[in-house]
């Protein structure tokens, strides 16, 4: 593996866990441990999982114009979030393409985080930073000092609530508290992307390594497991969420992607509003659809979509469901093509028919809200 890759702070725990590594956003990052993705996934959803997902990027925003920046810059409305909230948002181009899908938590009246994909962490600073200058704010590039550990999955609350300084129970879906995981300073944020209930935590990267090895020593028993990359795939797909690169990118829309719900044509102004509001009158005219495999295959990204017996698109997302036990994905088609319409997507040589359907693909998970 290339010398120039990234390192989180628990690099070395995932080795000593014979992890398989694998370049990921210029970081070295797990894709599966000794224990496989097909059992890693299982732990989520019925147990707990893992992961380290600190190769994301974290941007601090403070000043008395805080929230009027992030009201512009992203298409949800940050002045709804009160002190220790978080909501799903997109930053986008004037044309309504989406830069960058992330999250934004409300730390005090005038400060801000927000989580944005690593892979994305260069050009959405470039972004940001270049729109400060019309308000009084500071930004602050945190990624390098800051820590990402994600517990999901039903028994997360169990596992974490004993080494917590205070209670978790009252956190709600999409909030979170400051406090203390292990002895370490924590934002600990009832958030995830598995579709299980659970948390993420973000920690001075120097403390992370403890805490990662408190959690797992007692989450053991109730068989909370290390899990990587493959497996946070996989269910984050289950539940038809976005990732930026397969889903999303600089030439879709929120609306095309089904994220119109992010978009707040209602507050002042915001980058892209104009392009989307005009796009939401005349309606897009491809969505992104979710569509499962009639027979068996693996659908993997790239592979070419039929509809009415012509090439008309590729796979975005696909995998073969570890839980439902078919092959499931997500495609971009006319808007017409809504749920029940028949496709195929070419696996090899074969054509094999599929339909649309509207995700989540898995319904049967944890998450409290």
């Amino acid at each position: 593996m290339s010398d120039d890759l990234q390192r989180t702070p628990l690099y070395e725990a995932h080795v000593e866990l014979a992890a398989k590594m694998v370049p990921f956003a210029g970081y070295a990052m797990p894709v599966q441990y000794a224990t496989g993705i097909r059992r890693e996934h299982d732990a989520v959803r019925t147990a707990a999982g893992l992961f380290d997902v600190s190769h994301m990027g974290e941007f601090l925003v403070t000043g008395p114009g805080a929230a009027d920046y992030v009201a512009w810059t992203t298409s949800n409305d940050p002045h709804a979030l009160a002190v220790g909230d978080a909501q799903y948002s997109v930053m986008c181009h004037e044309d309504g393409g989406i830069i960058d899908d992330l999250l934004v938590y409300r730390l005090g009246e005038d400060r801000f985080r927000l989580v944005v994909n690593a892979a994305n962490r260069s050009k959405d600073w470039e972004h940001c930073t270049a729109e400060a200058g019309r308000f009084d704010v500071r930004l602050e590039d945190e990624s390098d000092g800051v820590a990402l550990l994600a517990l999901q999955g039903p028994r997360a609350q169990d596992i974490l609530g004993p080494l917590c300084s205070d209670p978790i129970d009252p956190i709600g879906f999409y909030q979170f508290r400051q406090g203390h995981v292990a002895g370490a300073p924590c934002v600990i944020s009832r958030t995830g992307y598995t579709g299980e209930d659970g948390f993420e935590l973000y920690l001075p990267g120097a403390r992370a390594a403890a805490v990662w090895e408190a959690l797992l020593a007692a989450g053991e028993p109730a068989g909370l497991i290390p899990a990587g990359l493959g497996a946070r795939d996989s269910l984050r797909l289950e539940m038809g969420y976005a990732l930026y690169g397969n889903d999303l990118d600089d030439e879709t829309s929120p609306l095309e992607a089904g994220l119109g719900w992010l978009v707040k044509l209602g507050k002042d102004e915001f980058i892209g509003r104009e392009a989307l509001a005009r796009q939401k009158r005349e309606g897009p005219a491809r969505r992104l659809r979710g569509f499962r495999l009639l027979e068996r295959g693996f659908p993997r990204p790239g592979y070419d979509v039929l509809l009415d017996g012509e090439v008309r698109s590729t796979v975005r997302s696909g995998t073969l469901s570890p839980t439902l036990g078919e092959g499931i994905g997500t495609v971009y088609l006319p808007s017409e093509a809504g749920p029940g319409t028949e496709i195929a997507v070419r696996i090899r040589d074969a054509e094999v028919p599929a339909e649309v359907v509207a995700p989540p693909f898995y319904t049967g998970g944890s998450l409290r809200k």
